[in-house]
């Protein structure tokens, strides 16, 4: 181990977020933060309906068919499409800072953290490096899985509980752990 002490070149400071669309005027994303604290991120049980309701308000695409749990955080609706007969479990993630499209019969289950915003490591400032995030139809996010931006899953494809995905996953597969590593075909 070398002795020689390095001097940071990061500079959190001259973060300008320069070049990020947040999509919104800052009014509706106050009147949506705290609706969002209200009903989305309490533990009490208000109907999906309800939520579905407030979601297309403030410009979301949804199907019929959406369960929505308690403690569910999205952080812009007017960048999520859902399709119909979707579950989202207590205390999953939305961070999407980018286009979040969920098909049609998708589980995301609790905890999980579907992350659309990530920082440019290499540069010292650090500015946004977001992505899209797509499940397509019938797959199923399990509990406390990690999803990065500018990832696919594929149709029908599992990712097991507590998995880390950083690149697209095929269709119909069944994928687990850190880093996610492909199983099974999910139908034989």
């Amino acid at each position: 181990m070398s002795s020689i002490e390095l001097t940071s070149r990061v500079q959190l400071g001259n973060f300008t977020g320069k070049g990020f669309n947040r999509g919104a005027s800052k009014a509706k994303e106050t009147v949506w933060y705290l609706l969002k604290m209200l009903f989305f991120l309490s533990a009490f049980p208000y109907p999906s309906s309800f939520k579905v309701k407030l979601l297309r308000l403030f410009g979301a695409k949804v199907g019929k068919g959406l369960v929505i749990k308690p403690r569910v955080n999205i952080h812009f609706p007017w960048k999520l499409n859902i399709g119909n007969d979707v579950w989202i479990g207590e205390e999953a993630m939305l961070l999407n800072f980018e286009l979040l499209t969920i098909g049609n019969d998708v589980c995301v289950s609790q905890r999980a953290f579907l992350c659309g915003g990530n920082h440019n490591y290499k540069d010292p400032t650090m500015p946004y490096r977001n992505g899209t995030i797509t499940l397509k139809d019938g797959s199923w996010v399990g509990a406390s899985c990690f999803i990065a931006p500018g990832v696919t899953i594929g149709v029908d494809t599992v990712v097991s509980a507590g998995s880390v995905i950083t690149s697209d996953l095929n269709s119909n597969s069944i994928y687990k752990g850190n880093p996610a590593v492909f199983i099974k075909e999910r139908w034989a």
